[in-house]
C-alpha cells in the first residue's frame, strides 16, 4: 500500500519517517529568534538554529530578500530556547509590534544577545 503522492515509499515507512521528525521537533529547543538592525535603521526579525551562520548570510546579502535593499548592520536581539513552532509564533508576534515596542524589547532584560559566543 502506498500513500497518495508518494509512489516510491511504502505507507509504513512514511509513518515512521514522520514520527521520527515529530519526536525530534518536540524535544529540541535549539531554535532562536533574532532581530537585526539594518543600515537604514529598519529592524528585521527572523528565526534560526545557528545565529552566526544566518547573520553571515544576511551580511553577504543572501538568505532573505529583505537585505537586498536594507543591508544588515548588526545583530541587536536574541531569544533562545525555542522549538521550531514556538520560534515561528514568537517571530510573528514580534513582527506585529510597532517599531517603538521592538526597540523596548531590544532594551529589555529578555534580550539574550550576551549569550552569543558564550
Amino acid at each position: 500500500m502506498y500513500a497518495a503522492g508518494h509512489r516510491s515509499l511504502p505507507y509504513d515507512i512514511l509513518l515512521i519517517k514522520h514520527t521520527m521528525v515529530d519526536s525530534k521537533r518536540n524535544t529540541k529547543l535549539n531554535w532562536k529568534v533574532y532581530i537585526i538592525l539594518c543600515s537604514d535603521g529598519s529592524l528585521y526579525t527572523g528565526i534560526t538554529t545557528d545565529v552566526e551562520r544566518r547573520f553571515a548570510q544576511h551580511l553577504a546579502g543572501r538568505g532573505a530578500r529583505y537585505f537586498r535593499g536594507h543591508p544588515a548592520h548588526r545583530l541587536v536581539f536574541l531569544e533562545v530556547g525555542h522549538d521550531r513552532a514556538s520560534a515561528s509564533r514568537r517571530e510573528a508576534a514580534i513582527k506585529k509590534l510597532r517599531p517603538i515596542d521592538k526597540h523596548q524589547l531590544i532594551a529589555s532584560t529578555g534580550n539574550q544577545i550576551e549569550t552569543l559566543g558564550a
